[in-house]
Order: structure tokens, then sequence, then C-alpha cells
């Protein structure tokens, strides 16, 4: 599809974190699951939950671009799930394995920080009032997860050395 616009950059980026956000709800519970922190593993869970509604906003947002909410594979989503993946099967110390786990979530959290922050950025100059609420409020919701994993990372990272 030729990007003649903004409005139609912000389709393509939106496809793309549609696609990254339904890659997540199927990394998440590996991550949880590999965690040996119940509260790692908890964080892991509540955002899940959270990523669930992420695809429903995403959905929703795509109703002010009046085209389908389609999504485009987001290869870096992909390609940070695969890094994941290969991490997981590392033989590691649990508490090393925890460390691993934060550091590969924030990475995560980090890209969709900035696509989210892209496409609020975008939709409010496309006057996408709502698509800017619905996504603004991921990006609240990545940006708190991030926060989650840097409290949760002090303790680990020290445990981690021992």
């Amino acid at each position: 599809m030729p990007m003649q616009d903004l409005a139609d950059a912000f389709y393509d980026e939106l496809r793309d974190i549609y696609h990254a956000e339904k890659q997540l709800l199927k990394a998440l519970p590996k991550m949880a699951k590999k965690a040996s922190k119940q509260d790692l593993a908890q964080a892991f869970k509540e955002h899940l939950e959270e990523t669930k509604e992420h695809v429903q906003r995403a959905e929703q947002a795509f109703e002010e671009t009046g085209k389908a909410a389609r999504a485009k594979k987001c290869e870096a989503m992909a390609g940070l799930i695969k890094e994941a993946d290969e991490m997981m099967k590392e033989e590691a110390d649990p508490e090393v394995m925890d460390a691993i786990l934060i550091a590969l979530a924030q990475k995560v959290e980090h890209y969709e920080i900035a696509t989210y922050g892209t496409l609020c950025t975008w939709a409010k100059v496309l006057g996408y009032t709502k698509a800017k609420d619905l996504l603004g409020q991921n990006l609240k919701d990545e940006e708190s997860a991030d926060k989650k994993l840097t409290k949760l990372s002090r303790k680990i990272n020290v445990n981690a050395m021992a």
C-alpha cells in the first residue's frame, strides 16, 4: 500500500502495533511460566490482561481511519519475541533468568512506548480524537508496566549477583 500521506502512515503503524499486541498475547504466558519469583510472574499475568485491552482499543482506534482493523506482521515484535524464546531456553540460575526476563520485557515495553507515542502524536495531528484517547490509554499502561518492571528489577538484579 503506497503511503501518500500521514493518514496512510498512521493506518500502517496501527496495523503493525495491532499485530504486535496479538503476538504478546502468546508470549506473556510463557514468560510468566518461566519466572521464578511470584511477583514477576504476577506482573506478566497482569500485563497479559492489559494487553487484551490494548488489542480491543487498537481495534476501536481503526474506526476513525475508515479502514478495516487488519493486522500487518510486526517484524520488530517478532524479533523481540524470538530473542525472548531463545533466551528462555538458556540454562540459568532462576534469579538470573528472572533478571533476563525483565530485560527482555523492557525491550518490548520500550518498543511499544515508542510506537504508541508516535501514534498518539499522529492521531492528534490528524484529528483522530477517539484514537488518540484510546492509544493514549495503551501508552499509559505500557509506561506503567515499564516502571513496574524497573521496580522489580532493583531487587531481582541484586539477587542475581549472588
